[in-house]
């Protein structure tokens, strides 16, 4: 399983950006997904999740409402929309992919990803 993530930049506090990931080499459609992210000198934390079939999605308390996660089975892709960005969103960004197929509850720690893109940087300017 490969997972190819673009999107990354640097950005004023209040912007937007638009992480993308694409995976190969699996049956996308029957994997979990999720985006973790990694700030300097702080470990690697969960930042939202979708569920196999995409009906079910899950934030952090620090993104929800600024950040939408999606995916798109017939794209093999997952999204990460990040809007009203702020200094502290700076970090290293991961996407992953869930270590079993069909899996549920849909998986929001790291142990239960299997999977990993490289990262990408965000950073966000005051």
């Amino acid at each position: 399983v490969q997972l190819q993530a673009s999107g990354g930049g640097l950005v004023q506090a209040g912007g937007s950006l638009r992480h993308c990931c694409a995976a190969y080499g699996h049956t996308f459609s029957s994997y979990a997904m999720g985006w973790f992210r990694q700030a300097p000198g702080k470990e690697r934390e969960f930042v939202a999740a979708i569920s196999w079939r995409g009906g079910s999605t899950y934030y952090a308390d620090s993104v929800k409402g600024r950040f939408t996660i999606s995916r798109d089975n017939a794209k093999n892709t997952v999204y990460l929309q990040m809007n009203s960005l702020k200094p502290e969103d700076t970090a290293v960004y991961y996407c992953a992919a869930a270590r079993d197929s069909r899996s549920w509850p849909v998986p929001r720690t790291l142990a239960e990803y299997g999977y990993w893109g490289q990262g990408t940087q965000v950073t966000v300017s005051s």
